[in-house]
């Protein structure tokens, strides 16, 4: 006969389940000549700020109506065109002061509209999406910013073993270009994950565990609430992305524009500069305005003609979209 066993086995805890939490985020993207705008919102005047975002509820008949009913909410705006973007869902999402917390997903929502002043019962307002990634404008040259970035990934590149050296080098140069000079400008996500990776945003130091030395030199840029920042560069490079194969850039311009309008726009948007005669040549070729039969005098020099979009071309092609010549 078997002896008794001389002590228990030990019980293994089960983790208390915790139900994901679903919520819905809006990159809400307008834009001006000169300035690419995101609409942001701050819950009161000491948190960070975050994007027009909230949870779906069970009177939410789609997700998409749910969106827009949070948009409306907090900023009293009417969205036009709306895409979903992507679907983050890290663990610990949430505010670190949130206890039991699990994941914490969020769909998000890529918005395009033609700027309203906002005045939802929210501190909402348009900023300059520049001011939050400022290492993706090269409007004028390259960045300052990147004065700042270069030494600090290459510093942190040295800080593994010969092969995780060599491996962040590589990725660095794909995504940054630092050797080469290339910028390909829709890695915006790739650029921002490899910062947020190497300590070099403020979201990265916040959550870091164990937490990362004061002494690291952060990345230019303001940082935004929970993972907003993360969110807004996967849209802004969504955006670029789509501008070049489908005519989205004319949800963000007037019913009527210049042609010199319309470029310094997509170079806003992109963060590039583009060749002047190429790209008008190409929009022409491309049969994507045409003209008004008025001009503009508000172009602080000889009268431009006013072009207005021609939608007749989204069905005679099926991906029109506006190059990017850029100059040399």
């Amino acid at each position: 006969m078997p002896s008794a066993p001389t002590s228990r086995q030990p019980k293994t805890l089960k983790q208390p389940y915790v139900a994901p939490t679903v919520d819905l985020s809006a990159v809400i993207m307008a834009a001006t000549p000169d300035e690419p705008r995101v609409l942001t919102i701050r819950a009161t005047p000491q948190h960070l700020e975050g994007l027009p975002s909230g949870p779906l509820q069970s009177q939410h008949r789609t997700l998409e109506m749910g969106l827009r009913t949070w948009v409306a909410e907090q900023t009293q705006l009417t969205l036009g065109y709306v895409e979903q973007l992507y679907t983050f869902g890290d663990r610990d999402r949430a505010e670190a002061d949130v206890e039991g917390v699990g994941h914490s997903l969020s769909i998000a929502y890529l918005a395009l509209v033609r700027e309203a002043r906002p005045a939802g019962l929210a501190h909402a307002a348009w900023r300059n999406w520049y001011s939050y990634l400022p290492w993706e404008d090269w409007r004028e040259g390259c960045p300052q910013a990147l004065k700042a970035i270069e030494p600090a990934l290459k510093a942190w590149a040295r800080t593994g073993g010969k092969s995780l050296k060599t491996f962040r080098e590589e990725r660095i140069e794909l995504t940054f270009g630092f050797e080469s000079g290339t910028w390909t400008d829709e890695r915006v996500l790739e650029r921002y994950e490899l910062l947020f990776e190497a300590g070099l945003v403020p979201e990265a130091v916040r959550d870091a565990q164990p937490p990362v030395s004061a002494k690291v030199r952060l990345a230019p840029g303001k940082p935004m609430a929970l993972d907003h920042r993360r969110i807004l560069a996967t849209a802004i490079g969504r955006l670029r992305g789509k501008i070049k194969y489908r005519p989205v850039i004319f949800e963000l311009m007037p019913s009527s524009f210049t042609l010199l309008d319309l470029q310094k726009t997509v170079e806003a948007l992109s963060g590039v500069r583009l060749h002047k005669q190429n790209f008008r040549r190409l929009v022409e070729m491309q049969g994507l305005v045409e003209e008004t039969g008025e001009i503009s005098s508000e172009t602080g020099g000889r009268p431009a003609r006013l072009v207005r979009f021609r939608r007749e071309v989204l069905v005679e092609r099926p991906a029109p979209g506006v190059r990017l010549p850029r100059l040399r």
